[in-house]
């Protein structure tokens, strides 16, 4: 064998008699001596660089991968190493031997992947190939990876911090402007995709196969029977009467959209999913209340760093466009995630954060968004989760003076909603009052809520009345009643009395309440970032009326400058 020719007559010989032989005609991975003639050709055709070799070896390696792919749904074998090394050829010399990939990778992973995702052989193989292949696929079929993310994700979701560190290094070419939308919910349901998976494998065996490829097939009739139902008579799908309840309450119905929505493969481009249905809200329940699996708590840690990752991107290389469109639904997901206590505050905290930035980035966007961030004040006492949005929503008004200077229509509808949340939570405080001797933790945890919301409001209505001057008469009378209320948290009326005599000195409210960022500086106006070093006249010293003691010599710039 040391001769070069004599190996490439063993080894073509090889792939000949495996298509000759009918028992590994039907089923060519069976053979594991094929696998190891392809690897040497291909080793071999790289080696020796000539293109009459590559020419001979082609036709054999593009008839073994096409009955590799017919024998697929029939066979037991794994095939995606075999695949994957055909695809390889395919790759480095496509040009020599006029051959499109993408035909070939897309049957891969479709036909081969998304049975196989669940083979941590084939799993980090195929991540080790789109490492490897990461240029040339950027390059030859940018749509590629954005549109199987979803398959990808599964790799993870099912394979865990094994494979974190090579997927971290392909996860950003899965963002693309076909994916972006798409993917953020995958991400923030990535543990429930574990759990969705965990139920296929209790019920169907094991993933590695055709399992859940037959679950979605098999469906397809009952999901179209599904929608002709609801479109004829009314009701919805996954309705039931009495007697359709089946044995088992914690089981995923097969026939949910979102269960098959969970599990699809490919990115069908929408992004918003429906989270009605009884099933979901089964296995939500069935995931609280039963022992975490290694692999669901391991994608609830998996997840915020993935998170992470998608943000740092969009902030830096995604447009405007796209990230005004994300911001409804981050806002519509923020309280509706899995119910893991510190994954639900971490995931929550990123959210929230990354909506900051976009707002920071794109003023604007709090004007063209007026409309979803209207709907979010006024659903601030649902839950706790949308009493911090709507307190994040309310500094950013306020900063970003409810879109800028050009937007003085959206700026005054967002002065009046957050005048009409200030006088329905005074009338409450008020209430509050005669109930404080009952003085329940509930309650005390309830006015603390209530006391720190009409903080950012009232701060709110200050920046944007500073931002706006039309909107300063309005802004004194919200204030002076607040002022008047004597609610019984003590901070809130205080704060918004110092208001009123900061917004009466519009130089020194420029200063304190104006934008912290692009401020254009004005005669008598303080530039606060240059107290460091500078002496700073008209301090406005009631900012320091909370501190005891006398405030013309007990304070310090300490208390006003941070350190750097």
């Amino acid at each position: 064998m040391g001769d070069p020719d004599k190996k490439w007559d063993f080894y073509l010989r090889t792939l000949s008699s495996s298509a000759r032989d009918s028992n590994l005609a039907g089923d060519p991975a069976s053979d594991p001596a094929l696998f190891n003639a392809v690897r040497k050709l291909c080793q071999l055709c790289k080696e020796e660089n000539s293109e009459d070799l590559v020419a001979r070896v082609y036709p054999h390696f593009n008839k073994l991968f096409q009955r590799s792919v017919a024998s697929l749904p029939q066979s037991r074998s794994s095939y995606g190493l075999l695949l994957l090394a055909i695809i390889q050829f395919f790759l480095d010399f496509g040009e020599i031997v006029l051959h499109d990939a993408d035909p070939s990778l897309r049957s891969f992973f479709r036909s081969c992947l998304s049975r196989e995702f669940a083979d941590l052989t084939v799993a980090e193989a195929t991540l080790n190939f789109l490492n490897v292949n990461k240029r040339k696929l950027l390059a030859s079929y940018p749509a590629l990876l954005p549109q199987f993310f979803p398959l990808l994700l599964k790799l993870i979701a099912w394979n865990g911090e094994k494979l974190l560190k090579s997927f971290l290094k392909v996860f950003p070419e899965l963002i693309s402007p076909a994916s972006f939308l798409p993917l953020f919910p995958s991400l923030v349901d990535l543990p429930m995709l574990v759990v969705a998976m965990e139920r296929v494998e209790r019920s169907s065996g094991s993933l590695i196969g055709s399992s859940i490829a037959s679950i979605q097939n098999s469906t397809a009739p009952e999901m179209l029977l599904a929608l002709m139902d609801e479109a004829y008579t009314g009701s919805t799908i996954g309705d039931g009467g009495a007697d359709s309840e089946s044995e088992d309450t914690n089981a995923i119905d097969a026939a949910d959209p979102l269960f098959l929505e969970l599990l699809k493969d490919e990115n069908d481009g929408l992004a918003e999913r429906h989270r009605t249905y009884p099933s979901m809200a089964a296995a939500l329940q069935a995931a609280v209340n039963a022992p975490q699996s290694d692999r669901l708590k391991q994608s609830l840690k998996i997840a915020p760093g993935l998170l992470d990752v998608y943000c740092a991107i969009a902030i830096r290389d995604v447009n405007d466009s796209l990230i005004c469109s994300l911001i409804p639904l981050l806002m519509a997901r923020n309280d509706v995630l899995f119910p893991d206590k510190n994954y639900s505050y971490q995931v929550r905290k990123r959210l929230l954060e990354f909506m900051l930035a976009s707002f920071q980035r794109s003023p604007n966007f709090i004007a063209l968004l007026k409309k979803p961030i209207m709907d979010r004040l006024g659903q601030a006492y649902d839950s706790s989760a949308k009493t911090e949005l709507a307190l994040q929503l309310c500094w950013a008004i306020g900063e970003h003076g409810g879109g800028g200077a050009s937007h003085r229509d959206a700026a005054r509808e967002l002065f009046e909603n957050l005048e009409l949340l200030l006088y329905e939570n005074l009338s409450s405080s008020r209430l509050g009052l005669r109930e404080s001797a009952l003085g329940s933790d509930s309650e005390n945890f309830r006015k603390s809520s209530q006391s720190r919301l009409l903080c950012f409001v009232i701060t709110a209505i200050a920046k944007l009345a500073t931002h706006h001057h039309e909107l300063l008469p309005r802004a004194r009378v919200s204030l002076g009643k607040v002022a008047r209320s004597r609610i019984s948290d003590v901070r809130v009326w205080r704060r918004a009395r110092d208001y009123l005599g900061l917004i009466d000195d519009p130089t020194i409210s420029l200063s304190v309440l104006g934008p912290s960022q692009g401020r254009v500086q004005k005669p008598g106006t303080v530039n606060w970032s240059d107290g460091g070093t500078k002496m700073i006249a008209h301090i406005p010293f009631y900012l320091l009326g909370e501190q005891e003691g006398s405030p013309f010599h007990d304070f310090s710039f300490s208390d006003i400058f941070p350190r750097t």
